[in-house]
Formats: C-alpha cells, sequence, structure tokens
C-alpha cells in the first residue's frame, strides 16, 4: 500500500497549469492535514517553451509557494502514471479528452475534467486563481471523503 495516495494533474505541454496545480496541491495538501500528494504529467511535454511557465512561476513566488513542490521539468504522460495515481485531472475537456482517447483510450472516461483554459484562451491572471480555488475545493472534497473513496486506509480506485 502506498503511504500517500496521489492526484496526478494533466495537460497539454506539463510547463503551465498541471504544474502549477501540481506545486499548489503540494502546499496546501500537508497544510490541511491531507494524506495526499499530487504529480503532473503532459501529452505533448516537447512543446513546452519553459521549464516552468514564468505565469505560474511568478505567482507561486507571489504567494509564497516554492517551486520546488511541482517537478523540474515536463514530463510526459505515460500509462503507468496513470496506473499509480489514484486520482487523474486533465486541465480541460474539450482539450484533454481527446488526447485520452488517442493515446489512452481505456483511460478517456476513467478520469476527471476541469474546465481550465490555457494561456491562448484566457490570462493567467485570471487562470490561475480558478486553478487555486479548484484545487482548494479538491482537497476539501479529499479530506470529507467525498471523493472516490477517500479513506487514509484505502487506496483510491477506480
Amino acid at each position: 500500500m502506498k503511504e500517500l495516495q496521489t492526484v496526478l494533474f494533466l495537460c497539454t505541454g506539463n510547463f503551465y497549469r498541471s504544474r502549477y496545480a501540481e506545486a499548489w496541491f503540494n502546499f496546501h495538501s500537508p497544510r490541511s492535514g491531507l494524506g495526499w500528494r499530487a504529480e503532473s504529467r503532459g501529452f505533448r511535454p516537447h512543446l513546452a517553451t519553459e521549464t516552468l511557465s514564468h505565469h505560474a512561476l511568478g505567482r507561486l513566488s507571489a504567494c509564497s509557494v516554492p517551486a520546488d513542490l511541482t517537478s523540474r521539468f515536463p514530463a510526459r504522460l505515460e500509462e503507468m502514471d496513470l496506473i499509480e495515481a489514484s486520482l487523474v485531472i486533465a486541465m480541460l475537456e474539450e482539450e484533454h479528452r481527446p488526447m485520452m482517447q488517442e493515446q489512452f483510450p481505456r483511460w478517456a472516461d476513467r478520469i476527471r475534467y476541469w474546465n481550465i483554459h490555457d494561456i491562448d484562451r484566457d490570462s493567467p491572471c485570471h487562470v490561475l486563481p480558478i486553478i487555486e480555488a479548484e484545487v482548494e475545493t479538491l482537497i476539501q472534497h479529499l479530506l470529507s471523503g467525498h471523493a472516490l473513496r477517500a479513506s487514509k486506509n484505502l487506496a483510491v480506485e477506480f
């Protein structure tokens, strides 16, 4: 049995939305007493133009959240990541469901999808607070046991 359960955040390049969600979750989860950690991956990390988005980095710094609470480099999603995660959340259904169906079809209906647009459709000053609110709501749901059979003694399964 894993010591900590894992939420896996997904986005396209794994350098902006999913990495920000990962760091925000990893900062707030232990402070709330939740025995979970976050990781993040991308469908196309080769598209990343930065190791970590300067928008995400700036907001983390402004909120006193250490940037090292997220992975060092963008990483590609592999099936083992899906298998090992307790909960998987993709940032934008209209963008990421087709990628899941193409690359991991048996998982496409087994993950959660949020509605958080990328920088081409919405500004970071709007998106990053939405990610914060979604992550904080997720933590509260996990604490209350209302998210996929969350329990200290039972790994979440699909």
